[in-house]
C-alpha cells in the first residue's frame, strides 16, 4: 500500500489493514516509521469523518451511573429528592453549584462536564 491521504472510507479500510500487519513493528524500523505515519492519517481522518461531541451534563451523569451500577434512587440520596433527582435526569431542571460540587466530591465525576451548558426542557403548559 503507497501512503496517501485517507479521503474515503475505502481507504480507510485499506489503511486499517495495513495497521494491523504493521502492528508488531520492531521499534525504529521502516514498518514501525509506516506504522506511525498510517496511524497518524487514520486519526485525522476519523477526526474529521465521525467527530466526537462532548457529553452535555446531563449525559455525563447518565453515563456514570450506568458504568458504576448507580440508578436513579442512588442520584435521589445524594441530591435529596426523588423529586430533584427525576428533574434532574428529564431535563426539567438544571444543576446548581452544590449539585455539582456533590456528584464531584460524592461519585468522582469531574466538574469540567458537569458545568457546560444546556438548556432544560420547558414545562408543558
Amino acid at each position: 500500500m503507497d501512503l496517501r491521504p485517507i479521503r474515503t472510507d475505502e481507504d480507510h479500510r485499506r489503511a486499517l489493514g495495513e495497521i494491523e500487519r504493521l502492528w508488531d513493528a520492531v521499534p525504529g524500523s521502516v514498518e514501525a516509521d509506516r506504522l506511525d505515519i498510517l496511524t497518524t492519517l487514520v486519526e485525522r481522518y476519523e477526526e474529521a469523518r465521525h467527530p466526537l461531541r462532548a457529553a452535555d451534563p446531563v449525559e455525563t451523569i447518565k453515563a456514570h451511573m450506568a458504568w458504576t451500577g448507580r440508578n436513579q434512587a442512588d442520584l435521589a440520596a445524594l441530591l435529596g429528592s426523588r423529586a430533584r433527582a427525576s428533574e434532574i435526569l428529564s431535563r426539567k431542571r438544571t444543576l446548581t453549584m452544590d449539585m455539582v460540587r456533590k456528584l464531584t466530591k460524592v461519585w468522582g465525576i469531574p466538574a469540567e462536564p458537569l458545568i457546560e451548558p444546556y438548556a432544560p426542557v420547558a414545562a408543558a403548559s
